[in-house]
């Protein structure tokens, strides 16, 4: 470790030594302290090195939330590896293709997804040792065998180095890796930590997937504070309302429709502890939080997996429909198609440069070029300041035109060509359209062959089939043909225009 270094392993350890007897982590009610923490990840790096896991060697894992995720996730740090956790939603073709991506020497299988594992594992060359959670491991070898009682000896470890590879959505039709290194979110979540005054008494409720960022960054955050997160498995919102209460929760953050749903759930004075949630939601639901959570705040924001998560902020109160204004650490800028800033009021490309900008996309150099062009990161969102420097969402450029449903991002092109592997599709254009469920929902507009036919119902099952079923379309229509431009492409603003009602 260099003189100027800082890395999660201090966060660890700084944790132990300051609050040894503090709850670091709450698992459906069992309580693992601090100190109790930094001891179960040094086992695990231990037996992550006695596995010859060297610095830089990704560890992937397919699980839901669960203690030995966040275990793992410790010790991949304490080592200076790099953390590959795999999107369990996605169907095993896409598991296959992040696996093979990332080559990890090691794979750790949740229970429920041991099958999907043991079915890839013939492809999978890198890896030289599968583990799997749960009381029946099959053919893998047990996860607590990973932990080694050996002495851990720590390798030098720096801040720069990349710690984990979050796939984001699929602009060409194949998820992008996106590096994130330690020093990355210990950064972005620096400012977290001065925007919520966290200290070791605040608790976070962990109830996104910790393969997301979001989930991840808060997580850490909290430990970056010395406080606590409660960790869920999978989202329940009446089990959520019931942990707000019970563990006093301060902070959570969510995408829509979680909070709707946990209002709804929640019994008179159980959500009374809440003082921040921040996430994507609807005005609707954000007002009605507000006013039955007087003492609390939802926070608007606008971040990305590159931009270790988010990069504007605000109350939602502050400048309603605004994201935010841009946070300590980051320069973000609306440029347009030169890189030239634009003055307030005009709409362009949201670019962001700084020390949380991510270290580049896996084993695509062509595509981490093109995104930091110009000395900028170029996020392919769109959008406007006012003159108060409030930050207005504005959509996607064209060269990343995505959905984002219920927190996930589901890129058209993806969508649009499992459609047209079905025999009857000749044409397919895919483009969100607004929902009150999710935020934003996926429809299809499609264009049958001569003499085929196929069913909304039916075709939506075959892309189901296909890929992953939350990037199915939810809305299906068909059209005799679809609006062309001057040289044939076919029209996706016309189309938007025409279809983009919901």
């Amino acid at each position: 470790m260099g003189l100027h270094d800082f890395t999660l392993g201090d966060v660890y350890r700084r944790n132990a030594a300051l609050f040894p007897d503090r709850t670091a982590f709450v698992f459906d009610g069992v309580r693992v302290t601090h100190r109790d923490y930094l001891t179960r990840i040094e086992r695990l790096a231990a037996g992550l090195l006695r596995d010859n896991v060297q610095p830089g060697d990704r560890v992937a894992i397919l699980s839901q939330n669960c203690p030995e995720m966040v275990e793992l996730i410790g010790a991949v740090a304490l080592i200076g590896a790099i953390l590959l956790p795999v999107n369990y939603r996605l169907n095993a073709e896409e598991i296959g293709f992040v696996l093979a991506d990332g080559a990890p020497v090691v794979l750790i299988a949740g229970a429920d997804y041991r099958d999907i594992v043991a079915g890839l594992q013939p492809s999978l060359g890198s890896v030289r040792r599968t583990y799997a959670i749960g009381a029946d491991p099959g053919p893998f070898a047990p996860f607590a065998d990973l932990a080694s009682d050996g002495a851990f000896a720590p390798p030098n470890v720096a801040a720069a180095d990349g710690f984990v590879i979050i796939h984001t959505a699929a602009v060409g039709g194949k998820p992008r890796g996106a590096l994130i290194s330690q020093g990355n979110l210990l950064i972005a979540q620096s400012s977290l930590i001065e925007a919520w005054r966290l200290t070791e008494r605040d608790v976070n409720l962990g109830m996104l997937p910790l393969f997301h960022v979001t989930g991840l960054g808060l997580m850490l955050t909290l430990q970056q504070a010395g406080g606590a997160s409660v960790i869920a498995a999978k989202f329940d919102p009446a089990q959520a309302a019931r942990d707000i209460a019970a563990e006093q929760v301060t902070v959570l953050a969510e995408f829509a429709p979680m909070l709707g749903n946990i209002l709804d759930q929640a019994q008179p004075n159980q959500l009374q502890s809440l003082r921040a949630v921040t996430g994507l939601d609807t005005p609707q639901t954000i007002e009605r939080f507000e006013t039955l959570c007087p003492q609390a705040t939802f926070w608007a924001t606008f971040g990305q997996s590159e931009t270790s998560g988010l990069s504007t902020f605000a109350p939602y109160r502050d400048r309603p429909g605004s994201a935010g204004r841009p946070l300590f650490w980051r320069t973000v800028a609306v440029v347009d198609a030169d890189d030239r800033p634009l003055p307030a009021g005009e709409v362009g490309e949201i670019v962001l440069r700084g020390p949380t900008v991510f270290k580049g996309y896996w084993n695509n150099e062509a595509a981490t070029q093109h995104a930091f062009r110009g000395g900028w990161h170029h996020t392919g969102d769109m959008g406007r300041f006012d003159a108060d420097g409030y930050l207005f969402y504005a959509g996607r450029a064209p060269e990343k035109e995505l959905i984002k449903t219920g927190g996930e991002n589901v890129y058209p092109a993806e969508v649009e060509g499992a459609l047209k592997q079905h025999p009857a599709i000749a044409e397919a254009v895919v483009i969100g359209v607004p929902d009150p469920q999710w935020s934003e929902a996926i429809k299809a507009v499609c264009v049958c062959k001569p003499g085929q036919s196929v069913d909304a119902a039916t075709l939506a099952d075959f892309v189901a089939g296909l890929i992953a079923r939350y990037k199915k379309p939810k809305h299906i229509v068909f059209i005799d043909t679809l609006p062309k431009d001057p040289k044939g492409a076919i029209d996706r603003a016309a189309v938007k225009a025409a279809h983009g009602g919901g």
